[in-house]
Protein backbone atom coordinates (compact mmCIF):
# COMPACT_ATOMS: atom_id res chain seq x y z
CA UNK A 1 0.00 0.00 0.00
CA UNK A 2 1.26 3.46 -0.85
CA UNK A 3 2.08 5.87 1.96
CA UNK A 4 0.37 8.71 0.09
CA UNK A 5 -1.91 10.65 2.49
CA UNK A 6 -4.94 9.90 0.27
CA UNK A 7 -4.49 6.20 1.04
CA UNK A 8 -4.08 6.64 4.80
CA UNK A 9 -7.12 5.74 6.94
CA UNK A 10 -8.79 8.84 8.37
CA UNK A 11 -11.56 9.44 10.90
CA UNK A 12 -14.08 11.91 9.52
CA UNK A 13 -16.65 13.82 11.50
CA UNK A 14 -20.21 13.83 10.13
CA UNK A 15 -19.78 17.49 9.26
CA UNK A 16 -16.54 16.79 7.30
CA UNK A 17 -18.10 13.83 5.52
CA UNK A 18 -21.02 15.94 4.34
CA UNK A 19 -18.70 18.76 3.33
CA UNK A 20 -16.75 16.39 1.06
CA UNK A 21 -19.95 14.90 -0.41
CA UNK A 22 -21.93 16.59 -3.16
CA UNK A 23 -19.54 19.58 -3.38
CA UNK A 24 -20.42 20.61 0.18
CA UNK A 25 -24.12 21.36 -0.36
CA UNK A 26 -25.19 18.79 2.25
CA UNK A 27 -23.13 20.63 4.86
CA UNK A 28 -25.16 23.78 4.26
CA UNK A 29 -28.38 22.07 5.33
CA UNK A 30 -26.64 20.53 8.35
CA UNK A 31 -25.39 23.95 9.41
CA UNK A 32 -28.94 25.25 9.25
CA UNK A 33 -30.05 22.56 11.67
CA UNK A 34 -27.18 22.71 14.14
CA UNK A 35 -26.08 26.33 14.28
CA UNK A 36 -28.11 29.07 15.97
CA UNK A 37 -29.74 31.58 13.67
CA UNK A 38 -27.70 34.76 13.35
CA UNK A 39 -28.66 38.27 12.36
CA UNK A 40 -26.90 40.40 9.75
CA UNK A 41 -24.19 41.35 12.23
CA UNK A 42 -23.39 37.69 12.86
CA UNK A 43 -24.80 37.75 16.40
CA UNK A 44 -26.78 34.66 17.45
CA UNK A 45 -30.48 35.48 17.50
CA UNK A 46 -32.61 34.91 20.60
CA UNK A 47 -34.82 31.84 19.91
CA UNK A 48 -37.55 33.35 22.12
CA UNK A 49 -37.71 36.63 20.17
CA UNK A 50 -41.28 37.37 18.96
CA UNK A 51 -42.13 35.76 15.61
CA UNK A 52 -44.99 36.12 13.16
CA UNK A 53 -47.42 33.22 12.63
CA UNK A 54 -48.51 31.92 9.22
CA UNK A 55 -51.45 34.34 9.15
CA UNK A 56 -52.87 36.94 11.56
CA UNK A 57 -54.25 35.02 14.54
CA UNK A 58 -56.70 36.58 16.98
CA UNK A 59 -55.10 34.83 19.95
CA UNK A 60 -51.72 36.20 21.03
CA UNK A 61 -51.31 34.27 24.27
CA UNK A 62 -52.72 31.14 25.96
CA UNK A 63 -53.78 30.13 29.46
CA UNK A 64 -54.67 26.45 29.88
CA UNK A 65 -56.52 25.63 33.12
CA UNK A 66 -56.03 21.89 33.57
CA UNK A 67 -58.53 19.90 35.68
CA UNK A 68 -56.06 17.04 36.03
CA UNK A 69 -57.56 13.71 36.92
CA UNK A 70 -60.60 14.13 34.68
CA UNK A 71 -63.59 16.22 35.74
CA UNK A 72 -66.99 14.64 35.20
CA UNK A 73 -68.77 16.26 32.25
CA UNK A 74 -72.19 15.04 33.37
CA UNK A 75 -71.66 16.90 36.67
CA UNK A 76 -70.28 20.14 35.20
CA UNK A 77 -71.11 21.20 31.62
CA UNK A 78 -73.15 18.36 30.06
CA UNK A 79 -76.46 17.76 31.90
CA UNK A 80 -78.18 14.41 31.32
CA UNK A 81 -81.79 14.23 32.58
CA UNK A 82 -81.95 10.60 31.38
CA UNK A 83 -79.65 9.65 34.23
CA UNK A 84 -82.40 10.65 36.67
CA UNK A 85 -84.73 8.24 34.88
CA UNK A 86 -82.25 5.34 34.88
CA UNK A 87 -80.62 6.05 38.24
CA UNK A 88 -79.79 2.77 39.98
CA UNK A 89 -80.79 0.76 36.90
CA UNK A 90 -78.80 -0.63 33.96
CA UNK A 91 -78.47 1.69 30.96
CA UNK A 92 -80.54 0.83 27.88
CA UNK A 93 -77.29 -0.07 26.06
CA UNK A 94 -74.42 -2.11 27.53
CA UNK A 95 -71.79 -0.15 29.44
CA UNK A 96 -68.73 0.73 27.38
CA UNK A 97 -65.45 -0.76 28.55
CA UNK A 98 -63.42 1.63 30.70
CA UNK A 99 -60.48 1.19 33.07
CA UNK A 100 -62.57 -0.37 35.82
CA UNK A 101 -65.89 -2.15 35.99
CA UNK A 102 -69.00 0.03 36.25
CA UNK A 103 -72.60 -0.75 37.10
CA UNK A 104 -75.93 1.07 37.07
CA UNK A 105 -76.66 4.61 35.90
CA UNK A 106 -75.62 7.25 38.41
CA UNK A 107 -77.45 10.57 38.27
CA UNK A 108 -75.69 13.83 38.97
CA UNK A 109 -76.01 15.02 42.56
CA UNK A 110 -75.88 18.63 41.27
CA UNK A 111 -78.56 20.88 39.85
CA UNK A 112 -78.08 22.62 36.50
CA UNK A 113 -79.19 26.15 35.64
CA UNK A 114 -79.45 28.05 32.36
CA UNK A 115 -77.14 31.02 31.84
CA UNK A 116 -76.54 33.63 29.19
CA UNK A 117 -78.44 34.71 26.11
CA UNK A 118 -78.45 31.15 24.74
CA UNK A 119 -79.61 29.61 28.03
CA UNK A 120 -76.69 27.17 28.25
CA UNK A 121 -76.98 24.78 31.18
CA UNK A 122 -74.15 24.73 33.70
CA UNK A 123 -73.84 22.85 36.99
CA UNK A 124 -74.39 24.66 40.28
CA UNK A 125 -70.78 23.92 41.24
CA UNK A 126 -69.63 26.24 38.41
CA UNK A 127 -72.22 28.96 38.94
CA UNK A 128 -69.65 31.78 38.65
CA UNK A 129 -68.26 30.43 35.40
CA UNK A 130 -71.85 30.07 34.20
CA UNK A 131 -72.27 33.83 34.51
CA UNK A 132 -69.52 34.20 31.87
CA UNK A 133 -71.06 31.67 29.46
CA UNK A 134 -71.70 34.24 26.69
CA UNK A 135 -67.92 34.39 26.26
CA UNK A 136 -67.49 30.60 26.38
CA UNK A 137 -67.79 27.85 23.77
CA UNK A 138 -68.55 24.52 25.48
CA UNK A 139 -67.40 21.47 23.50
CA UNK A 140 -69.52 18.53 24.65
CA UNK A 141 -68.20 16.02 22.10
CA UNK A 142 -64.54 15.65 22.99
CA UNK A 143 -63.04 12.18 22.77
CA UNK A 144 -59.60 10.64 23.29
CA UNK A 145 -58.04 7.19 22.78
CA UNK A 146 -57.79 5.25 26.04
CA UNK A 147 -59.20 5.47 29.61
CA UNK A 148 -55.84 5.78 31.37
CA UNK A 149 -54.28 8.93 32.83
CA UNK A 150 -50.73 8.68 31.53
CA UNK A 151 -51.40 8.25 27.78
CA UNK A 152 -54.37 10.62 27.92
CA UNK A 153 -52.28 13.34 29.58
CA UNK A 154 -49.60 12.90 26.93
CA UNK A 155 -52.18 13.03 24.15
CA UNK A 156 -53.78 16.20 25.53
CA UNK A 157 -50.45 17.90 26.15
CA UNK A 158 -48.26 16.58 23.34
CA UNK A 159 -50.56 15.14 20.69
CA UNK A 160 -49.06 11.67 21.15
CA UNK A 161 -50.04 9.10 23.78
CA UNK A 162 -47.02 6.81 23.70
CA UNK A 163 -43.87 8.48 22.36
CA UNK A 164 -42.10 11.57 23.68
CA UNK A 165 -43.20 14.64 21.71
CA UNK A 166 -43.04 18.40 22.37
CA UNK A 167 -45.88 19.81 24.45
CA UNK A 168 -48.49 22.22 23.10
CA UNK A 169 -46.93 25.08 25.05
CA UNK A 170 -43.52 24.29 23.55
CA UNK A 171 -44.96 24.31 20.02
CA UNK A 172 -46.61 27.68 20.69
CA UNK A 173 -43.43 29.30 22.01
CA UNK A 174 -41.43 27.72 19.18
CA UNK A 175 -43.84 29.27 16.68
CA UNK A 176 -44.47 32.66 18.30
CA UNK A 177 -41.55 33.28 20.66
CA UNK A 178 -42.27 35.46 23.67
CA UNK A 179 -42.90 39.16 24.19
CA UNK A 180 -40.89 39.43 27.43
CA UNK A 181 -37.29 38.28 27.31
CA UNK A 182 -36.91 38.65 31.09
CA UNK A 183 -39.38 35.84 31.85
CA UNK A 184 -39.84 32.31 30.50
CA UNK A 185 -42.09 32.13 27.45
CA UNK A 186 -43.87 29.03 28.82
CA UNK A 187 -44.71 28.61 32.52
CA UNK A 188 -46.42 25.64 34.22
CA UNK A 189 -47.86 26.22 37.70
CA UNK A 190 -49.02 23.42 39.98
CA UNK A 191 -49.39 23.74 43.77
CA UNK A 192 -47.80 21.18 46.11
CA UNK A 193 -45.84 19.30 43.47
CA UNK A 194 -46.10 17.71 40.04
CA UNK A 195 -49.12 16.17 38.31
CA UNK A 196 -48.62 12.58 37.17
CA UNK A 197 -46.22 12.28 34.22
CA UNK A 198 -44.47 15.19 35.92
CA UNK A 199 -42.30 17.35 33.62
CA UNK A 200 -43.26 15.34 30.52
CA UNK A 201 -46.47 17.38 30.51
CA UNK A 202 -44.52 20.53 29.56
CA UNK A 203 -41.50 18.97 27.85
CA UNK A 204 -39.87 20.37 24.72
CA UNK A 205 -38.67 16.89 23.62
CA UNK A 206 -36.70 17.31 20.37
CA UNK A 207 -37.44 21.04 20.12
CA UNK A 208 -34.64 23.20 21.56
CA UNK A 209 -34.66 23.14 25.36
CA UNK A 210 -35.39 26.87 25.59
CA UNK A 211 -39.00 26.10 24.60
CA UNK A 212 -39.80 23.75 27.51
CA UNK A 213 -42.07 24.89 30.33
CA UNK A 214 -40.69 26.37 33.54
CA UNK A 215 -42.32 24.82 36.60
CA UNK A 216 -43.51 26.96 39.53
CA UNK A 217 -44.92 25.50 42.78
CA UNK A 218 -47.62 28.03 43.67
CA UNK A 219 -48.17 26.73 47.19
CA UNK A 220 -45.40 29.19 48.14
CA UNK A 221 -45.90 32.92 48.55
CA UNK A 222 -42.30 33.88 49.38
CA UNK A 223 -40.63 34.75 46.05
CA UNK A 224 -37.41 32.96 47.04
CA UNK A 225 -39.34 29.73 47.65
CA UNK A 226 -41.62 30.26 44.67
CA UNK A 227 -38.60 30.59 42.35
CA UNK A 228 -35.49 29.06 43.86
CA UNK A 229 -32.30 31.16 43.74
CA UNK A 230 -34.14 34.12 42.17
CA UNK A 231 -31.99 36.49 44.21
CA UNK A 232 -28.24 36.48 44.61
CA UNK A 233 -27.41 37.68 48.11
CA UNK A 234 -23.65 37.70 47.55
CA UNK A 235 -22.90 39.67 44.37
CA UNK A 236 -24.36 42.71 42.65
CA UNK A 237 -26.13 42.53 39.28
CA UNK A 238 -23.09 44.18 37.67
CA UNK A 239 -20.74 41.56 39.11
CA UNK A 240 -23.11 38.77 38.04
CA UNK A 241 -23.17 40.22 34.51
CA UNK A 242 -19.35 40.14 34.37
CA UNK A 243 -19.32 36.54 35.60
CA UNK A 244 -21.95 35.48 33.09
CA UNK A 245 -20.14 37.21 30.23
CA UNK A 246 -16.98 35.24 31.04
CA UNK A 247 -18.98 32.02 31.46
CA UNK A 248 -20.74 32.65 28.14
CA UNK A 249 -17.42 33.07 26.32
CA UNK A 250 -16.07 29.82 27.79
CA UNK A 251 -19.31 27.95 27.03
CA UNK A 252 -19.39 29.20 23.44
CA UNK A 253 -15.84 27.98 22.84
CA UNK A 254 -16.84 24.66 24.39
CA UNK A 255 -19.93 24.63 22.16
CA UNK A 256 -17.97 25.20 18.96
CA UNK A 257 -15.91 22.06 19.60
CA UNK A 258 -19.05 20.00 20.07
CA UNK A 259 -20.86 20.84 16.83
CA UNK A 260 -23.38 23.18 18.45
CA UNK A 261 -24.78 20.64 20.93
CA UNK A 262 -28.46 21.53 21.52
CA UNK A 263 -28.43 20.71 25.24
CA UNK A 264 -25.40 22.91 25.84
CA UNK A 265 -26.99 25.75 23.89
CA UNK A 266 -30.14 25.39 26.04
CA UNK A 267 -27.99 25.59 29.19
CA UNK A 268 -26.38 28.82 28.02
CA UNK A 269 -29.83 30.27 27.30
CA UNK A 270 -31.05 29.23 30.77
CA UNK A 271 -28.17 31.07 32.49
CA UNK A 272 -29.02 34.23 30.60
CA UNK A 273 -32.75 33.93 31.35
CA UNK A 274 -32.09 33.30 35.05
CA UNK A 275 -30.09 36.54 35.21
CA UNK A 276 -32.77 38.57 33.45
CA UNK A 277 -35.56 37.07 35.59
CA UNK A 278 -34.18 38.89 38.64
CA UNK A 279 -35.53 42.08 37.08
CA UNK A 280 -39.15 41.08 36.38
CA UNK A 281 -40.04 37.89 38.27
CA UNK A 282 -40.35 39.35 41.78
CA UNK A 283 -42.75 41.99 40.49
CA UNK A 284 -44.83 39.60 38.34
CA UNK A 285 -45.46 37.14 41.20
CA UNK A 286 -46.28 39.77 43.83
CA UNK A 287 -50.10 39.88 43.88
CA UNK A 288 -49.87 42.31 46.80
CA UNK A 289 -49.34 45.01 44.19
CA UNK A 290 -52.89 44.47 42.92
CA UNK A 291 -55.68 46.77 44.20
CA UNK A 292 -57.73 45.26 47.02
CA UNK A 293 -60.91 45.12 44.90
CA UNK A 294 -59.10 42.97 42.31
CA UNK A 295 -57.82 40.58 44.98
CA UNK A 296 -61.34 40.40 46.44
CA UNK A 297 -62.74 39.60 42.99
CA UNK A 298 -60.46 36.55 42.70
CA UNK A 299 -60.99 35.56 46.32
CA UNK A 300 -58.72 33.72 48.78
CA UNK A 301 -56.74 30.54 48.30
CA UNK A 302 -53.97 29.14 46.13
CA UNK A 303 -56.10 28.94 42.96
CA UNK A 304 -57.14 32.56 43.25
CA UNK A 305 -53.51 33.52 43.72
CA UNK A 306 -52.15 31.48 40.81
CA UNK A 307 -54.86 32.73 38.44
CA UNK A 308 -54.13 36.32 39.43
CA UNK A 309 -50.39 35.67 38.96
CA UNK A 310 -51.21 34.22 35.54
CA UNK A 311 -53.02 37.39 34.50
CA UNK A 312 -50.04 39.48 35.63
CA UNK A 313 -47.67 37.23 33.64
CA UNK A 314 -49.86 37.51 30.53
CA UNK A 315 -49.77 41.29 30.87
CA UNK A 316 -45.98 41.13 30.99
CA UNK A 317 -45.81 39.23 27.73
CA UNK A 318 -45.49 35.57 28.78
CA UNK A 319 -46.84 33.56 25.84
CA UNK A 320 -48.19 30.33 27.37
CA UNK A 321 -49.29 29.52 30.94
CA UNK A 322 -50.60 26.18 32.12
CA UNK A 323 -52.36 26.04 35.49
CA UNK A 324 -52.79 22.63 37.10
CA UNK A 325 -55.27 22.07 39.91
CA UNK A 326 -52.76 20.31 42.13
CA UNK A 327 -50.31 17.51 42.68
CA UNK A 328 -51.19 14.10 41.24
CA UNK A 329 -54.74 13.87 39.88
CA UNK A 330 -57.16 15.72 42.19
CA UNK A 331 -60.21 15.45 39.87
CA UNK A 332 -59.86 11.65 39.71
CA UNK A 333 -62.90 10.96 41.87
CA UNK A 334 -63.59 7.23 41.81
CA UNK A 335 -65.59 7.68 45.00
CA UNK A 336 -67.34 10.49 46.88
CA UNK A 337 -67.90 12.40 43.66
CA UNK A 338 -70.44 14.74 45.24
CA UNK A 339 -68.14 15.78 48.08
CA UNK A 340 -64.93 15.94 46.04
CA UNK A 341 -66.26 17.62 42.90
CA UNK A 342 -68.06 20.24 44.98
CA UNK A 343 -64.86 20.95 46.93
CA UNK A 344 -62.64 21.11 43.84
CA UNK A 345 -65.02 23.35 41.90
CA UNK A 346 -65.40 25.53 44.99
CA UNK A 347 -61.64 26.12 44.95
CA UNK A 348 -61.51 27.37 41.36
CA UNK A 349 -64.98 28.47 40.16
CA UNK A 350 -64.83 32.04 41.48
CA UNK A 351 -61.19 32.66 40.47
CA UNK A 352 -61.75 31.33 36.92
CA UNK A 353 -64.76 33.61 36.48
CA UNK A 354 -62.73 36.49 37.92
CA UNK A 355 -59.95 35.82 35.39
CA UNK A 356 -62.41 35.95 32.47
CA UNK A 357 -63.99 39.17 33.73
CA UNK A 358 -60.61 40.71 34.54
CA UNK A 359 -59.18 39.95 31.10
CA UNK A 360 -62.32 41.35 29.51
CA UNK A 361 -62.30 44.61 31.47
CA UNK A 362 -58.62 45.11 30.52
CA UNK A 363 -59.31 44.53 26.82
CA UNK A 364 -57.20 41.34 26.88
CA UNK A 365 -59.80 38.59 26.46
CA UNK A 366 -60.12 39.06 22.70
CA UNK A 367 -56.43 38.25 22.31
CA UNK A 368 -56.08 35.66 25.11
CA UNK A 369 -57.12 32.06 24.47
CA UNK A 370 -58.47 30.46 27.67
CA UNK A 371 -58.85 26.66 27.79
CA UNK A 372 -60.46 24.58 30.56
CA UNK A 373 -60.67 20.80 30.85
CA UNK A 374 -58.98 17.56 31.88
CA UNK A 375 -57.48 14.62 30.04
CA UNK A 376 -60.89 12.89 29.78
CA UNK A 377 -64.30 12.80 31.47
CA UNK A 378 -66.04 10.28 33.70
CA UNK A 379 -68.63 7.57 33.26
CA UNK A 380 -72.38 8.20 33.67
CA UNK A 381 -72.43 4.85 35.48
CA UNK A 382 -71.27 4.17 39.02
CA UNK A 383 -67.91 2.53 39.56
CA UNK A 384 -68.24 -0.82 41.30
CA UNK A 385 -66.14 -1.52 44.41
CA UNK A 386 -62.54 -2.52 43.69
CA UNK A 387 -60.30 -3.73 46.53
CA UNK A 388 -57.88 -0.97 47.50
CA UNK A 389 -59.18 1.45 44.85
CA UNK A 390 -62.33 3.14 46.08
CA UNK A 391 -62.67 1.99 49.69
CA UNK A 392 -65.65 -0.17 48.78
CA UNK A 393 -67.82 2.91 48.16
CA UNK A 394 -70.36 2.97 45.33
CA UNK A 395 -70.60 6.72 44.80
CA UNK A 396 -67.95 7.60 42.20
CA UNK A 397 -67.30 7.42 38.46
CA UNK A 398 -64.62 5.74 36.37
CA UNK A 399 -62.53 7.37 33.61
CA UNK A 400 -64.31 8.00 30.32
CA UNK A 401 -62.43 8.84 27.11
CA UNK A 402 -65.40 8.13 24.81
CA UNK A 403 -67.03 11.51 25.45
CA UNK A 404 -66.30 14.51 27.66
CA UNK A 405 -66.45 18.31 27.80
CA UNK A 406 -63.96 21.14 27.52
CA UNK A 407 -64.51 24.84 27.03
CA UNK A 408 -62.74 27.69 25.27
CA UNK A 409 -63.05 31.45 25.68
CA UNK A 410 -61.52 34.59 24.18
CA UNK A 411 -58.84 34.67 21.48
CA UNK A 412 -61.14 34.45 18.45
CA UNK A 413 -63.52 31.85 19.96
CA UNK A 414 -67.23 32.20 19.20
CA UNK A 415 -68.70 32.34 22.70
CA UNK A 416 -72.20 31.63 23.95
CA UNK A 417 -72.50 28.28 22.19
CA UNK A 418 -72.48 24.54 22.77
CA UNK A 419 -70.74 22.46 20.11
CA UNK A 420 -71.33 18.73 19.70
CA UNK A 421 -73.12 16.29 21.97
CA UNK A 422 -72.76 13.01 23.79
CA UNK A 423 -75.50 10.37 23.76
CA UNK A 424 -78.56 10.68 25.99
CA UNK A 425 -76.68 9.35 29.02
CA UNK A 426 -73.32 11.00 28.35
CA UNK A 427 -71.26 7.87 27.70
CA UNK A 428 -69.86 8.72 24.28
CA UNK A 429 -69.67 11.57 21.79
CA UNK A 430 -72.16 11.10 18.96
CA UNK A 431 -72.64 14.51 17.32
CA UNK A 432 -69.88 16.67 15.77
CA UNK A 433 -67.19 14.63 17.48
CA UNK A 434 -63.96 16.48 18.33
CA UNK A 435 -60.82 14.42 18.83
CA UNK A 436 -57.89 15.90 20.76
CA UNK A 437 -56.06 16.28 17.42
CA UNK A 438 -58.96 18.39 16.12
CA UNK A 439 -58.81 20.51 19.27
CA UNK A 440 -55.08 21.13 18.75
CA UNK A 441 -55.59 22.00 15.09
CA UNK A 442 -58.27 24.51 16.08
CA UNK A 443 -56.21 26.08 18.87
CA UNK A 444 -53.24 26.53 16.53
CA UNK A 445 -55.53 28.11 13.93
CA UNK A 446 -56.73 30.64 16.53
CA UNK A 447 -53.05 31.50 17.11
CA UNK A 448 -52.45 32.01 13.40
CA UNK A 449 -50.93 28.67 12.43
CA UNK A 450 -51.75 26.07 9.82
CA UNK A 451 -51.26 22.98 11.97
CA UNK A 452 -49.93 21.05 8.96
CA UNK A 453 -47.17 23.63 8.39
CA UNK A 454 -45.97 24.29 11.95
CA UNK A 455 -43.29 21.59 11.81
CA UNK A 456 -39.83 20.72 13.10
CA UNK A 457 -37.51 18.37 11.26
CA UNK A 458 -36.12 15.62 13.47
CA UNK A 459 -34.77 12.12 12.79
CA UNK A 460 -35.41 12.46 9.07
CA UNK A 461 -39.03 13.60 9.08
CA UNK A 462 -41.12 16.69 9.75
CA UNK A 463 -43.03 16.44 13.02
CA UNK A 464 -46.05 18.49 14.08
CA UNK A 465 -48.32 18.68 17.11
CA UNK A 466 -51.20 16.94 15.31
CA UNK A 467 -48.97 14.24 13.74
CA UNK A 468 -50.89 13.20 10.58
CA UNK A 469 -54.35 14.00 11.98
CA UNK A 470 -56.54 16.94 12.95
CA UNK A 471 -59.19 19.17 11.39
CA UNK A 472 -59.98 22.76 12.34
CA UNK A 473 -63.47 23.05 13.88
CA UNK A 474 -64.57 26.18 12.07
CA UNK A 475 -67.84 26.46 14.00
CA UNK A 476 -65.82 27.39 17.10
CA UNK A 477 -64.28 30.41 15.39
CA UNK A 478 -65.77 33.87 15.82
Amino acid sequence: MSNHPMNSPQLLTRRELLRRSGMGFAALSLAGLLEPTANAAGVAANPLAPKQPHFPGKAKRVIHIFANGGASHVDTFDPKPKLDEFHGKPLPAPNLRTERKTGAAFRSPFKFQRYGKAGIEVSEIFANVGQCIDDIAVIRSMHADVPNHEPSLMLMNSGEARLIRPSFGSWVTYGLGSENQNLPGFIAMCPNGYPIQETQNWQSAFLPGVFQGTYIDTKHTDIEKLIEHIRNNFTTLKEQRQQLDLLKQLNEKHLEKRQQDAQLEARIQSFELAYRMQMDAADAFDVGKEPQHIRDMYGPGVHARQLLIARRLLEKGVRFIQLWHGQGQPWDNHDDIEVNHRRLAGECDKPIAALLKDLKQRGMLDSTLVIWGGEFGRTPTVELPTPGANAGKVNGRDHNHYGFSMWLAGGGVKGGQVYGATDETGFQAVENKVHVHDLHATLLHLLGFDHEKLTFRYAGRDFRLTDVHGHVVKELLA
